[in-house]
């Protein structure tokens, strides 16, 4: 009796090791995933600024050539500035869809804030096309109005589940109201 004991025993470890070990790998391969799908939703922004900037060429070139308002920036703030801005976009769009809803009203909240999010960044993407491309400067401030009330509305929808999300979001804000400011004041002097 006491050898099957023992013997049901050793079972029990060696199964519980077998356990451990698929947990374990389902984990390695869970926790992979969510790198992944982080590092996909912080590359994102960043490659639609790219893109942005390329169908642009030499925009910031042009910006340098502009009658400048006061407050306005050297041209080289404006990538490292929208590096950083993009990189926090990213890791708060990633949050909002990382919220694990518990009713189906909750998931489409979530819904539309990524909804918000996608637009706003499109309206982004666009933008800089609009003001430096096709040089509509007055037009541009009012899509970077349209954009920029989009964001605000994004904010106080994360601040009420994700507050993270919001606190990154928060710096983008401000740098559109500031760039809004430079946009109407280099359409009015130029």
């Amino acid at each position: 009796m006491a050898n099957s004991k023992k013997n049901a025993k050793k079972k029990m470890t060696k199964s519980a090791k077998i356990s451990k070990k698929a947990i374990r790998g389902k984990t390695a391969k869970q926790t992979c995933k969510k790198v992944i799908m982080a590092i996909g939703f912080i590359v994102f922004p960043l490659i639609v600024g790219v893109i942005s900037s390329l169908i642009t060429g030499d925009a910031m070139t042009s910006f340098g050539k502009f009658n400048q308002p006061p407050l306005a920036p050297p041209a080289w703030l404006f990538p490292v500035a929208w590096t950083i801005l993009y990189i926090l976009m990213g890791v708060a769009s990633y949050l909002i869809f990382r919220i694990k809803p518990k009713t189906q009203k909750e998931e489409r909240f979530r819904d539309i804030e990524l909804t918000i999010y996608f637009t706003q960044l499109i309206f982004n993407f666009l933008w800089t096309i609009f003001f430096f491309k096709f040089e509509l400067r007055f037009f541009a401030f009012g899509w970077l109005v349209v954009m920029w009330l989009m964001i605000l509305t994004l904010i106080i929808m994360a601040f009420r589940n994700k507050k993270a999300a919001a606190w990154c979001l928060i710096p983008y804000l401000l740098w559109c109201t500031f760039a809004a400011y430079l946009n109407i004041m280099i359409a009015v002097l130029n």
